[in-house]
């Protein structure tokens, strides 16, 4: 009897064993081996992860709090050029997780951004477009356009650097690079006020762009390239809910933001209202606009050329400010323009009527 296991109010032996003697599956936590609790749940200001914890460590200057079981010392806050040690997730436009860098407007121009192939890196370094690095795949095989870079980059004081495949594909996010990638400086946004500084100093009626919520930044160098061929003053984008001067943008205008300022408005409606207030007009493109570009008298006057997004157009508030609405005429069947072609027709249009010559 003193060998016998002592039966428990729940029918299992103290010693989790069956009465043959085999070991049960599990005791459920009546044994020896009960499970213990890890405590009550921390507060939501100590759970890492949680938005309350985030908030204090912003508070706190730290990005996390240090547990007590934490062996490895705490990381301290991002260094102003700690993005360079990641360069692929700055050229997708991410931002760290927290911080005031988070909230960033897209397209800023904080983050290194990098032009890829050999094709478009040659055609940023003919039009001066500011750089701060030339990298070079090593054991590549050159080419004249490889040769031309070198040379363009180190005429204009730009640093040469070689740099493996995997490191180059990091650089540029898995974009075909070809073996050359050129880092950007980020873009110096001029004011909306020196546009019209431009257009003064050309002696000509200022002609100005501006983009109502087109995010887009190929759409950006696009229509600064447009822009620049029809002899337009400038282009203004919004601070936020807008494309900016990226990599991207450089790409698509071909060096034409090498030559046409692109300015920053806080509030794109507050600065059309400023240019009407200095004597502009302002007309919006709009499908359901009353006058055609062809007819659109005012294209000799002083003049903001407002272009919308391609799928919801011109926002309330901004086709409210307009003076005209002006559509272009298009086939039925065709639903709406890109907003780069949608500009450089308009543009094409104002350039002819403004070198017609003055009727009597």
């Amino acid at each position: 009897m003193g060998a016998e296991a002592v039966s428990t109010g729940s029918g299992r032996s103290g010693s989790g064993r069956t009465k043959k003697g085999k070991p049960r599956p599990g005791t459920g936590g009546y044994g020896r081996r009960a499970l213990e609790g890890k405590g009550p749940t921390p507060p939501a200001a100590m759970r890492p992860g949680h938005p309350a914890q985030r908030r204090a460590a912003a508070a706190a200057g730290s990005r996390r709090p240090r547990r007590a079981d934490d062996t490895a010392p705490a990381r301290g806050p991002r260094r102003a050029d700690e993005s360079a040690a990641s360069p692929a997730r700055a050229a997708r436009g991410a931002a760290p997780s927290s911080g005031p860098s988070a909230r960033a407007p897209r397209g800023s121009g904080d983050a290194p951004e990098f032009v890829a192939g050999r094709n478009p890196v040659v055609e940023s370094l003919r039009a001066a477009v500011p750089s701060v690095a030339l990298y070079v795949g090593t054991r590549v095989q050159h080419d004249e356009r490889i040769s031309e870079a070198i040379k363009l980059a180190a005429n204009r004081g730009v640093a040469v650097l070689e740099a493996g495949p995997a490191e180059l594909d990091r650089l540029t996010g898995g974009a075909l690079h070809q073996g050359l990638a050129l880092r950007v400086r980020p873009y110096d946004y001029a004011h909306p006020d020196d546009l019209l500084a431009r257009a003064a100093d050309a002696g000509q009626p200022p002609l100005i762009v501006a983009l109502d919520g087109v995010t887009d930044p190929r759409n950006l160098g696009a229509v600064a390239r447009s822009a620049a061929a029809f002899g337009a003053h400038g282009v203004v984008v919004p601070a936020r809910r807008g494309a900016g001067v990226t990599a991207g943008a450089w790409k698509a205008s071909a060096g034409a933001l090498a030559r046409v300022p692109v300015a920053r408005a806080a509030n794109l409606a507050r600065t059309l209202a400023s240019y009407q207030d200095a004597g502009l007009f302002v007309a919006g493109l709009d499908a359901a606009g009353d006058t055609g570009v062809r007819d659109l008298e005012l294209a000799t006057a002083p003049l903001v050329l407002v272009i919308g997004s391609e799928g919801r157009g011109l926002s309330r508030i901004v086709a409210r400010t307009c003076d005209v609405l002006v559509r272009i005429p298009i086939a039925a069947r065709t639903e709406s323009l890109n907003a780069g072609v949608a500009a450089g027709i308009t543009l094409y249009e104002v350039a002819a009527i403004r070198s017609r010559p003055a009727t009597p």
